[in-house]
C-alpha cells in the first residue's frame, strides 16, 4: 500500500521530475541534481523547506531565489500540479511510492552516506525497512558465460542462508544471476534500477517477491524513464551505500559501468570494502581494480565466512603493498610469475626452490612464509592490530591470529600501553644489512 506523498515531496517531484504519464516530452526546465542542492542550500538558510513554495505566501520567497533559481522558471515547474496528479495516480496503481530526502522514510544509510549527493527523490516497490539493513553488493558484466552466473547465484544463495541482504543493480548477467540466486533461497534482496523501474516491478516473477516483502525495487529516475548510459553510472554509488561490502565478479578493464561504479568507489567514496573474485589466469579487468584496493575475495562458506567478510574495516587509502600482492599471490601458484616491482622480497621469498638441508614447506607454512615477509615490510612503523588488517587487507581476525604467533615467534612486540606492534629490537639486529629480514623469513620449525 503507498502512503500520500508529504508537501515537501510533493514540491521537490515538481521542481525535479518528469513526471512521466505517457508519450510527452520531458521538460527542459527541471532543475539538475546540482541545481536543487544549491536551491535546498539556499533554503535552509532563509529557514524555509520546500514545501514552502506551494503556499500563499511563495511569491515572496521566489523572490528570495531568483538569485539561485529564476523565478520565472520556478513559477512553471511548480504549477505542472496537474501532471503530478496524473503520474501519482499511476504510479500508486502499480504500488510505487515515492518518498524525498525530507521525509523521515527515506533510507537513512542513503542519507548518511551520501549526505546532500543521496538523490533527492527515490522511488520505490516493495519493503522500505530492506534499505537500511545492510548485506553484500555483487556487480558484475552483462555479458557473461554459464559458468559464471552460476558461480554469482551460488554467491547470491550464501547471502541468503547467512541471513544478508543481496544488493545488485538489476541488470542482466551478474547482476540477476545474483539476485535471482539469493531469492530462490528464500533471502532478501534489494535491487537499485537504473531504468524502468515501473516496468520491473510488474513482471510476473517480481510480483510475489514484492508482496512478500521478500524484494524491493528503488530507483532515483522516473519509474517509465528508458535506458541511460549517465544514469546507470550515476546510481553506481546507491548500490554500494546500501550495503556494507561489495563483490565485483567480473569487469572490463577501464570501461563499463562495473569499472567506473568500482573505481569511484576505492578512490573516492570509500564507503564499503571492494572484493574482486580470484581469477586463475588473471583477469585485466579485476587486476586493475585490486591495484586500485580492492580485496582478493576469500571464498567464505557458511554465515561466519561471510560474516567476517562483512566486518572488513573499510581500507582508508590504496596500500600498494599488502593489498595487491596478497591478490595476485591468491590466483597465481608460482610465485616466481608475479611481476610486482614494488616488492622484490616477495618474488623472492616465495619462488626459492627448498634445497637438501631445507624440508618442502607445507601449504600453511609456505603462506606464513609470505605473511611474515609482508608484515615486516609493513609494519615500518608501531601499528595497530586493524591497520595490519587494513594493509594486508585481510580480516581483524585473520591479522589478529598471524600477529599473535609473530609476537610468540619474537618476530615482533606488542605494547601493552597501547597494543600497537613493532618489529622486535632482537630480530632488528638480525638483519643481513641489505634490507631483507634473513631468519624473519624462515618458518617456524626450518632448519638453516
Amino acid at each position: 500500500m503507498t502512503e500520500p506523498l508529504s508537501p515537501n515531496t510533493k514540491a521537490i517531484l515538481l521542481l525535479t521530475a518528469p513526471l512521466i504519464t505517457g508519450r510527452g516530452k520531458k521538460s527542459g526546465d527541471l532543475l539538475t541534481p546540482g541545481e536543487y542542492k544549491k536551491l535546498a542550500k539556499h533554503l535552509v538558510g532563509l529557514g524555509a523547506k520546500p514545501a514552502d513554495l506551494l503556499t500563499s505566501a511563495a511569491d515572496q520567497l521566489f523572490g528570495d531565489c531568483h538569485r539561485v533559481i529564476d523565478k520565472a522558471r520556478l513559477e512553471r515547474l511548480l504549477a505542472r500540479g496537474f501532471l503530478l496528479s496524473q503520474a501519482v495516480e499511476r504510479w500508486h496503481a502499480r504500488a510505487i511510492w515515492v518518498v524525498s530526502r525530507a521525509d523521515g522514510a527515506y533510507p537513512q544509510r542513503l542519507k548518511k552516506r551520501l549526505r546532500e549527493d543521496s538523490p533527492a527523490v527515490l522511488y520505490g516497490c516493495g519493503d522500505r525497512k530492506i534499505l537500511d539493513g545492510g548485506g553484500l553488493a555483487v556487480v558484475g558484466s552483462r555479458n557473461v558465460d554459464n559458468a559464471l552466473i552460476e558461480y554469482t547465484q551460488k554467491i547470491g544463495r550464501l547471502a541468503a542462508s547467512a541471513g544478508h541482504t543481496l544488493v545488485s543493480g538489476g541488470a542482466r548477467g551478474i547482476d540477476q544471476a545474483a539476485m535471482r540466486g539469493a531469492l530462490e533461497a528464500g533471502g532478501k534482496v534489494t535491487g537499485v534500477l537504473a531504468d524502468s523501474l515501473e516496468r520491473s516491478a510488474m513482471q510476473r516473477e517480481h510480483r510475489n517477491m514484492l508482496l512478500e516483502d521478500q524484494l524491493v525495487l528503488i530507483s532515483p529516475y522516473d519509474p517509465s524513464a528508458g535506458f541511460n548510459v549517465g544514469q546507470a553510472m550515476q546510481r553506481n554509488k546507491l548500490i554500494y551505500a546500501l550495503a556494507d561490502a561489495a563483490l565485483v565478479v567480473s569487469a572490463d578493464l577501464r570501461r563499463g559501468g562495473t569499472w567506473a561504479g568500482a573505481s569511484e568507489q576505492l578512490e573516492k567514496l570509500h564507503l564499503v570494502p571492494v572484493f574482486v573474485r580470484r581469477v586463475e589466469g588473471g583477469s585485466p579487468g579485476l587486476d586493475g581494480l585490486a591495484k586500485k584496493g580492492a580485496l582478493a575475495w576469500p571464498e567464505p562458506v557458511g554465515a561466519d565466512g561471510l560474516n567476517a567478510v562483512l566486518a572488513t574495516p573499510v581500507p582508508e587509502r590504496v596500500p600498494s603493498l599488502g593489498q595487491t600482492q596478497l591478490y595476485f599471490a591468491s590466483r597465481q601458484e608460482g610465485a616466481d610469475e608475479v611481476r610486482d616491482a614494488e616488492s622484490p622480497a616477495f618474488g623472492s621469498n616465495a619462488s626459492v626452490p627448498p634445497s637438501r638441508d631445507q624440508p618442502e614447506l607445507s601449504a600453511a607454512d609456505e603462506l606464513f612464509t609470505t605473511v611474515r615477509a609482508l608484515v615486516l615490510r609493513l609494519v615500518r612503523k608501531r601499528m595497530k592490530a586493524a591497520e595490519v588488517a587494513r594493509g594486508l587487507g585481510v580480516t581483524a581476525p585473520q591479522a589478529q591470529e598471524w600477529l599473535k604467533r609473530l609476537a610468540e615467534e619474537g618476530v615482533l612486540e606488542k605494547s601493552k600501553k597501547d597494543a600497537r606492534y613493532s618489529v622486535s629490537e632482537t630480530r632488528l639486529s638480525e638483519s643481513d644489512g641489505s634490507g631483507e629480514q634473513t631468519a624473519m623469513t624462515r618458518p617456524a620449525g626450518s632448519r638453516e
